[in-house]
């Protein structure tokens, strides 16, 4: 049997803010059996969309499989609210949250919070990095067990399973522990973007900077490529540094037609089943979302459904049971506990 296809697609709808259009389209990517989409977020004033994180957040009820990852920067933010926010997103979504890291390295996003000046973009992924480890370790602070919730005692949190998590680093300081129970996923889906050009000897600050944020801390990785064999070289020299659990998506334009139409449908169809190709799957990047999340429903899925490349239905309910990816232990749960673990206060976080 074929390997099936890990697919996912992008509802970037720049200028639209209304949640009947983003609803129909993720309706049309969970009817399709997408991995996840995704949405897209900065803060530059413009091209104007909404808060992806608040628009993903509001799918969530109305959605029950597809996994839900918007773009959330950490740029101008603090990851202690940023692990909050997308911890929320995973319990909304009963385990289906992601995180696609993103940056701001433009004159205009810095002038729009007056905080602090344009960095280098190396820097910025390097507090990237960072933010994507406060997160992480701020989601492992809770023990899967601290909640006792005894009505009869009054006891709701065994403060023994809630741990500091004591982050000292370049670009914060972050005692911890979170203010919330740990994530359904234990930790949600990390995705970071990553070009080929960030691969080659003579990559840019920025875009080496952009990989050793990926190799860290990504499970899943949206893999820039101008051609087949550039994306194999890439694929391949990712998995050598990040390992074998690592998913690696190629990013596909996906121009489809809303009536059937042969060749685009046979275009897309021969790059999405291409052999050798060194990727997981393919996330695709719309140039009509409802004209070609619809196509891709209607024709392009059964058509690889019938070719055993993607699968009929669900067969889990979180977005790492769709990416094949095992649900981690905290990192802190078989530290005994101490004096310092004991009685930690809710959150104390410095900038």
């Amino acid at each position: 049997m074929p390997r099936q296809l890990h697919l996912s697609a992008a509802l970037d709808s720049p200028g639209r803010f209304d949640a009947g259009h983003y609803t129909s389209l993720a309706r049309l990517a969970e009817r399709a059996t997408l991995d996840f989409v995704t949405l897209d977020d900065s803060f530059a004033p413009v091209p104007s969309r909404p808060d992806a994180l608040a628009t993903l957040a509001r799918l969530a009820p109305l959605t029950s499989r597809v996994g839900l990852v918007p773009t959330v920067t950490t740029t101008h933010t603090e990851p202690f609210h940023t692990s909050i926010s997308v911890n929320t997103l995973d319990w909304a979504s009963e385990g289906r949250a992601g995180w696609l890291v993103g940056v701001c390295a433009t004159e205009a996003e810095a002038r729009a919070f007056g905080r602090r000046p344009v960095a280098a973009e190396d820097e910025l992924w390097a507090e990237a990095a960072d933010a994507v480890e406060v997160a992480a370790r701020l989601w492992d602070s809770w023990e899967d067990d601290a909640e006792i919730r005894d009505t009869a005692t009054g006891r709701f949190i065994d403060r023994d399973k809630l741990h500091h998590i004591d982050f000292e680093g370049p670009h914060f300081s972050v005692r911890g522990p979170s203010i919330t129970p740990r994530p359904p996923q234990g930790r949600p889906v990390v995705a970071v973007p990553v070009a080929a050009a960030d691969l080659a000897p003579d990559a840019s600050p920025g875009g080496r900077a952009r990989v050793a944020a990926a190799i860290r801390h990504a499970d899943v990785v949206l893999l820039d490529a101008p051609d087949p064999a550039t994306r194999l070289a890439a694929a391949t020299e990712l998995r050598l540094r990040a390992g074998e659990s690592l998913r690696i998506l190629a990013r596909l334009d996906a121009a489809l037609s809303a009536l059937p139409d042969r060749a685009a449908d046979e275009r897309l169809l021969a790059e999405l089943t291409a052999t050798g190709t060194g990727v997981d799957g393919f996330h695709l990047s719309p140039a009509d979302p409802p004209r070609d999340l619809a196509a891709l429903a209607g024709r392009i899925a059964p058509a690889l459904r019938a070719a055993g490349l993607l699968r009929a239905e669900y067969t889990g309910r979180t977005l790492r049971e769709h990416l094949g990816l095992a649900r981690p232990a905290s990192r802190y749960a078989a530290r005994p506990a101490d004096a310092s673990t004991a009685s930690p206060a809710l959150a104390e976080v410095t900038r």
